[in-house]
């Protein structure tokens, strides 16, 4: 496997560990702050480990063209769906660019900001999130990374669904 190709495949995965672990963290820690740190630190890895991995995808896959990479989104998405359709590339602009927007939030507003957000705000985001996830994973890859992958959105939907009626804990860092 050439160097391109271990630094693509190796930095998703540290994404992906760090949407993970990050998420899940959210679901669980109901805003005890005093949780939020490893929360935040992991989610922060997980983007810069995305970022890494845009990089390093337009890097050796597509010369640094846009077109290439479109080209390549419509390969895939006939391969998969049979209709040529290149433009889902717009779809991990946006995605990148959220997660970026997302993780500068946190480290810029501070944590009550982030738990201030509207909750249309939060869920649309981690509904976009776990939507490109999914497909990234589940519908666009194969062997062991879709079963991963669907393991990774199964786990988080059950501990999203075990959480649901929990109320918040009153943490005394947050008072």
């Amino acid at each position: 496997m050439a160097i391109g190709e271990q630094l693509t495949r190796v930095t998703i995965w540290l994404a992906l560990a760090g949407y993970g672990l990050g998420a899940g963290t959210l679901l669980r820690v109901r805003k005890r702050e005093s949780q939020l740190a490893f929360a935040r630190a992991v989610w922060t890895l997980g983007c810069l480990s995305y970022l890494a991995h845009v990089v390093f995808a337009f890097h050796y896959y597509h010369a640094w063209s846009h077109q290439a990479a479109y080209r390549e989104t419509a390969r895939q998405t006939r391969q998969v769906v049979n209709l040529e359709f290149g433009s889902g590339v717009f779809v991990s602009y946006a995605f990148t660019l959220g997660w970026l927007a997302d993780v500068v939030w946190w480290w810029c507003r501070g944590v009550q900001s982030y738990w201030r957000r509207p909750s249309w705000l939060t869920l649309g985001w981690h509904g976009f999130f776990l939507f490109v996830v999914f497909n990234a994973t589940v519908v666009f890859e194969s062997g062991a990374v879709r079963w991963i992958g669907f393991a990774l959105c199964l786990g988080l939907a059950a501990v999203w669904w075990s959480g649901r009626s929990v109320p918040a804990a009153n943490d005394s860092a947050t008072q």
